[in-house]
């Protein structure tokens, strides 16, 4: 049976903060995995099975930097080998669990759920702004039930924002504005400029200047999952569109979504900015109001994905504004269909 998603990517399984001495259990692409510092602070990232009867280990405790077995104390370092076993001094070698490879960057844990071999701490995708001194801004992560494709095709095309978030970042000017879509091998990019509107009452807050602006955004999807939206508005006529933000207010929507099953997912955002960088009280306020428009989404997704689940065989058909997401879909399926070349030749066939 094929899968909805690559493996040999890194994914992000956690916020930094969120990851102590204690045993975090967290199903990553379909798989159990427990994670923890050690008491150098790096993180371990386990199969969440023990290997005698299968237990999860996330049920046991930590000792040191191993892992307990809550059903018969086995013991599992950071490698995951066992190091004790009750009531025998000669340990089967076979004795192991799964350790996953982890790096920690950008206020998040990253794993690679695939061949370890192939693990290049390199191919972490790009959010630096969540932990670069000339941006502020926090995030939260969100449950959802859910393809995690469904959140690209959502965060790909925001002319819904004009219908889902009227009263916050939308309005007419998304759904009317041209837009443009490149991409290349493993990216894809949507540009939409709006110029001379009616700021939305979530920028005409942030820009507190009036009179009509010149907004953008810009999308910025890395395959498999991780989209990285450029956002703001200036006065009109300050030279924004030419690339003077001077005068205006920019942010960022940082994005990465990482599957859980084939229909739920993990979704990790963070709004940043690089405006009123100290006040740390704007901050809470962004991230809960960001949150309060992410929960509209919420509502959205899992409806269409119950609808999915109860119509297997209806078609979803695209519109001209599913450019960007079509893109990012093909994106996808090149790296799910190179990491498995029956299923590729299937689907030729």
């Amino acid at each position: 049976m094929s899968r909805c998603f690559p493996m040999n990517v890194w994914y992000a399984a956690a916020w930094d903060a969120e990851v102590k001495q204690a045993l975090l259990p967290r199903t990553i692409c379909g798989r159990h995995v427990v994670m923890y510092r050690r008491t150098n602070g790096e993180v371990v990232a386990l199969e969440d099975a023990c290997w005698h009867r299968l237990v999860p280990l996330s049920k046991g405790r930590l000792e040191g930097d191993s892992v307990v077995c809550g059903y018969h104390g086995l013991k599992f370092n950071a490698q995951g080998r066992c190091t004790f076993m009750p009531s025998q001094e000669t340990i089967n070698p076979s004795a192991c669990v799964r350790a996953y490879p982890v790096v920690e960057r950008h206020r998040f844990v990253w794993l690679w759920m695939g061949d370890p071999a192939l693990a290049d701490p390199a191919l972490v995708p790009d959010m630096h702004w969540n932990d670069d001194p000339a941006w502020a801004g926090d995030g939260d992560t969100i449950h959802l039930k859910c393809d995690y494709r469904l959140v690209i095709d959502n965060l790909m095309d925001l002319t819904h924002e004009t219908f889902v978030h009227g009263a916050s970042i939308g309005n007419d000017a998304i759904a009317e504005a041209p837009f443009d879509v490149t991409h290349g091998e493993k990216a894809a990019t949507v540009t939409r400029w709006m110029k001379g509107i009616t700021a939305p009452p979530f920028w005409a807050k942030q820009l507190q200047k009036p009179g009509p602006v010149d907004r953008w955004q810009i999308i910025r999807f890395e395959a498999p999952c991780t989209i990285n939206i450029d956002v703001g508005v200036a006065p009109t006529g300050t030279g924004a569109p030419e690339g003077n933000r001077a005068a205006g207010v920019n942010g960022l929507v940082l994005n990465t979504i990482t599957p859980e099953t084939e229909t739920s997912c993990h979704y990790f955002w963070a709004f940043v900015r690089n405006y009123r960088l100290n006040e740390q009280r704007l901050t809470t306020e962004l991230r809960q109001g960001v949150s309060g428009i992410f929960r509209e989404d919420e509502v959205i997704l899992e409806a269409q994905q119950r609808a999915i689940d109860e119509n297997p065989d209806r078609a979803v058909y695209n519109l001209n504004i599913d450019a960007g997401a079509m893109w990012a879909r093909r994106l996808v399926d090149r790296m799910i269909d190179a990491e498995n070349p029956s299923h590729s030749r299937q689907a030729a066939e």
